[in-house]
């Protein structure tokens, strides 16, 4: 049987992501109260980014 989790990254920016949370005063807030606790990463965005892109083609 086929895992319920299917991990996506651009919709989980979407939901999660900085742009998402600044667009709704709840999430406005998030991110405000982050900033206050000194988080390194306020939003999945920035986990993201940090991870970057592995190379496809890599040397064997």
């Amino acid at each position: 049987m086929k895992r319920t989790y299917q991990p996506k990254k651009l919709k989980t920016l979407r939901k999660f992501g900085f742009m998402a949370r600044m667009s709704t005063h709840g999430g406005r807030n998030v991110i405000k109260r982050r900033k206050l606790k000194g988080r390194k990463e306020l939003s999945i965005s920035d986990v993201f980014r940090k991870i970057g892109k592995k190379p496809r083609n890599s040397i064997r």
